[in-house]
């Protein structure tokens, strides 16, 4: 329970963080905080002590490939920004990551368990 409430602190101050930075005159470092690997070292500590190194190696380098669904949604945002309100753009991005997500796992899932 323990690590369970520090895992979600550590969810908190980063959301603290990019309040605070997002109101700064140096307002654009706050796109930088979400890509901190809080969740990743928690994710990486996990399946490193759950399983093999071997499975480490596969989870990073998905994570790699994570990028790609990520970019996509900052050229979505970047894009729609000047197409269309707050709300739209942020909803037409996160609809661009979600498909590029799903193209992601589905093309893994294609290729890992052929390889497998």
């Amino acid at each position: 329970m323990l690590s369970l409430f520090l895992k979600s602190l550590l969810g908190a101050l980063a959301v603290l963080l990019i309040a605070l930075l997002s109101k700064s005159k140096s307002f654009f470092i706050a796109g930088l905080v979400p890509l901190f690997p809080t969740f990743a070292l928690i994710a990486h500590y996990l399946v490193g002590t759950e399983r093999t190194m071997a499975d480490l190696r596969v989870t990073a380098l998905f994570g790699l490939y994570s990028l790609l669904p990520y970019a996509a949604y900052l050229l979505a945002v970047y894009w729609f920004s000047y197409r269309f309100s707050l709300f739209a753009t942020l909803t037409l991005a996160t609809l661009v990551w979600g498909l590029c997500a799903a193209g992601l796992l589905l093309g893994w899932l294609r290729y890992y368990s052929a390889t497998a």
